[in-house]
């Protein structure tokens, strides 16, 4: 007997509380599923509301409209003779799990609820849910009246069992499940699943995917067996993108993947396995043999099925073949990435705000540079999506331009539509970052418009002179105090943001354009926010921030990366620039103002700081002992304490700034992203008294040994 096997696994753009759309989208990856063969089909985690409802799911609505959609998906007969698993809130005895249903012609067979929650970083899931903590235990679920009456069911099982199909036996864990030490696929794979089904809701990060596979594979590897990984893409309605790569993998090896960005809302992935190739392998792994032989296999529920995942004959078929593994799987390089992730989660965010296109403030420095490139990627995967041929992309750009006969021409024109930019310069602005804010805007193709606000900032200095009849303040340059020149500075930054929302509200308006009003865009890198060497309320205060969860060192790859792959020759003029404010006078024409300088430390240090503090959990004197290792080649204790209490100052004194950060797009694992990924206080003692105490004496033991 043939065991050949096909499965499909999908990435779907879904969208919070969108259910209508949700369920198209489903419905539209079954049917696809179904056409290339698939007698299953996995989509991703709670696929029918959506993953990013977040307190949304604590509300009953959300959990009667999910049967509502489900009984849509059971009551339509193109999706039957397909083994589907689809993702939902369930209410069981007064408990809200997080839970798997998997159908059959209009029939459920099981409901899974998740074991094991994810509840760090971005994640919050017992906020909403609790686990299943009965291993090997099911219970009868008493459906909803409206659902038992389409199904003919009254209970189905719901708890941790395996189906068995007329051919193989299917295990099902979701997401968390998969990175926890006692994963449920090893016990499922040794009580006898072949085919274990995992539905994610797992965002990016920079240099995250291969994570992924390998734990993957370790997994069938180990245990032998076919392994589906399904995962959401596009934004859900938050700062976190999840990028697909849907998968399926087989006894260690990769049989298909996904793309991990694209614009595309249903991305179905399909593999055809041999189950006696699994079969064959467990069997000569005798220490496998031995465990799966032993008394401490859970005995698992089984939920009979005569459906059969296999074709219907018994002897080969030239016509079907097992899907030869990839020689390699491509991973993106971190440059690439940038290019990517944020370009697809800014094209979500405009479509489904159903606004006009971006507006952003363009310095002339490398920061808003990365932020422009960013923009003009999604340009060009616009234009790439609408010249092959992708309806849903071109429908949606003629909605954003107000224009539903347009089609484009190239990422130069859609930007031309979607895309402004402007140089807010002063009298302290230097002719080279307005000359280079110029030329950029004019590669990429942006509507570019050039001012000076000194007129602006006169009149406020003057508004303020007249009002306490005291003396005009001064810039330190001119011998004004600390006060009178931060907040001179300050003037400036906050005025562009101001001029910014105006310009971004009228510019549709005065060019008669009917696609709406514009979001803005920030440009305040993790490593600036991290130190909050911004200013509050800033032109960094926008609607969306592409790069604030990027570092400065990232950035500057990027943009090294982009000279090559876009062809820009003027981004060779940003990487060799000093990175500068430009908010006090210049000095014979040049810009006298240095970041790093003013900071009193390097972006690269900056980035090692935010990995020590946050992924590493290191305070004050931790961090100091981990980089007197790491730095004593060119530093000494003396001075590498110095670096860290200046550090852990600052990073106090503007802690409260994180609390008006523009809300970003999620990349780093140190992102300080207020009460949502870094829930520290925002009020501190920024003398940091006992820890920096602790520091002083380590370093004079140092010093006298």
């Amino acid at each position: 007997m043939v065991h050949y096997v096909t499965v499909a696994t999908c990435a779907l753009n879904q969208w919070a509380l969108d259910f209508q759309g949700n369920v198209q989208r489903i419905a539209q990856s079954i049917r696809q599923a179904k056409a290339l063969g698939a007698r299953l089909r996995i989509g991703p985690e709670l696929e029918i509301p959506g993953y990013g409802c977040h307190d949304h799911f604590l509300e009953p609505d959300t959990t009667r409209h999910s049967w509502e959609a489900l009984g849509e998906l059971l009551q339509d007969k193109t999706l039957g003779d397909i083994i589907v698993d689809t993702g939902m809130p369930v209410l069981h005895r007064n408990v809200l799990y997080n839970c798997r249903v998997l159908l059959l012609n209009g029939r459920i067979l099981l409901i899974r609820p998740k074991m094991h929650l994810a509840n760090d970083g971005n994640y919050r899931e017992p906020r909403w849910f609790s686990p299943w903590t009965k291993q090997a235990a099911t219970e009868d679920f008493v459906l909803p009246p409206a659902v038992a009456r389409i199904t003919g069911q009254r209970t189905v099982p719901l708890g941790d069992a395996l189906l068995d199909t007329a051919d193989t036996c299917i295990g099902v864990e979701l997401c968390e499940e998969l990175f926890t030490p006692q994963s449920p696929h090893i016990a499922m794979s040794l009580a006898g699943a072949e085919i274990i089904v995992n539905s994610s809701g797992s965002h990016h990060e920079l240099r995250k995917l291969h994570r992924r596979v390998s734990l993957i594979a370790e997994a069938t590897l180990k245990c032998g067996g076919v392994y589906l990984y399904a995962n959401q893409r596009g934004c859900d309605g938050d700062r976190m993108y999840y990028d697909g790569a849907a998968m399926v993998l087989a006894n260690g090896h990769v049989l298909a993947m996904g793309r991990q960005f694209a614009l595309a809302d249903v991305e179905v992935t399909v593999a055809t396995a041999d189950l006696s190739r699994v079969r064959a392998f467990r069997a000569a792994n005798a220490s496998r043999s031995l465990q799966a032989a032993g008394r401490d296999v859970p005995a698992y529920p089984r939920v009979q099925t005569d459906f059969s995942l296999s074709p219907d004959f018994a002897q080969l078929d030239a016509s079907v073949a097992p899907t030869r593994p990839l020689k390699t799987v491509a991973y993106l390089r971190p440059e690439e990435e940038i290019a990517l992730g944020p370009a697809c989660w800014l094209w979500d965010y405009l479509r489904r705000s159903r606004l006009g296109g971006f507006f952003l403030p363009l310095s002339g420095g490398i920061d808003s540079c990365a932020t422009a490139l960013i923009v003009h990627s999604m340009c060009r995967l616009v234009a790439d999506a609408c010249h092959a041929g992708d309806a849903q992309v071109l429908a949606d750009l003629r909605r954003c331009c107000g224009d539903p006969a347009y089609t484009p021409a190239s990422a130069l024109d859609v930007a031309g539509r979607l895309f402004h930019t402007c140089y807010m310069g002063t009298a302290n602005s230097s002719a080279e970052t307005r000359g280079r804010a110029r030329l950029l805007a004019q590669s990429i193709g942006s509507y570019h418009v050039d001012l000076d606000m000194d007129a602006a900032v006169s009149a406020i200095v003057a508004l303020f002179t007249m009002v306490t009849g005291g003396p005009a303040p001064q810039y330190a340059v001119h011998g004004g105090s600390a006060a009178e020149n931060l907040a001179l500075q300050n003037i400036q930054a906050r005025l562009r943001m101001l001029l910014a929302y105006l310009f971004a509200a009228l510019l549709p308006w005065v060019r008669q354009s009917s696609g709406g009003p514009l979001l803005v865009l920030g440009s305040a890198n993790v490593d600036e926010s991290l130190r909050g060497y911004f200013t509050k309320y800033d032109c960094s205060s926008a609607d969306l921030n592409p790069i604030g969860s990027i570092s400065k060192a990232d950035l500057r790859r990027f943009v090294a990366f982009a000279r090559t792959e876009m062809q820009l020759a003027v981004l060779d003029e940003f990487l060799a620039a000093t990175p500068s404010a430009e908010l006090v006078p210049l000095a014979d024409g040049s810009c006298a103002q240095s970041d790093e300088v003013e900071m009193g430390m390097t972006y690269d240090e900056l980035s090692i700081f935010g990995r020590l503090r946050k992924v590493d959990k290191c305070g004050p004197y931790s961090m100091f002992v981990r980089l007197l290792h790491e730095w004593s080649d060119s530093l000494g204790p003396a001075e590498i304490a110095a670096k860290v209490k200046r550090f852990f100052y600052y990073y106090a004194v503007n802690r409260h700034k994180m609390t008006t950060l523009t809300p970003a797009y999620h990349a780093e694992a140190y992102s300080p992203d207020d009460n949502r990924f870094d829930l520290r206080p925002f009020l501190y003692d920024t003398a940091w008294t006992w820890q920096f105490a602790c520091i002083d004496r380590a370093v004079a033991r140092m010093t006298k040994a």
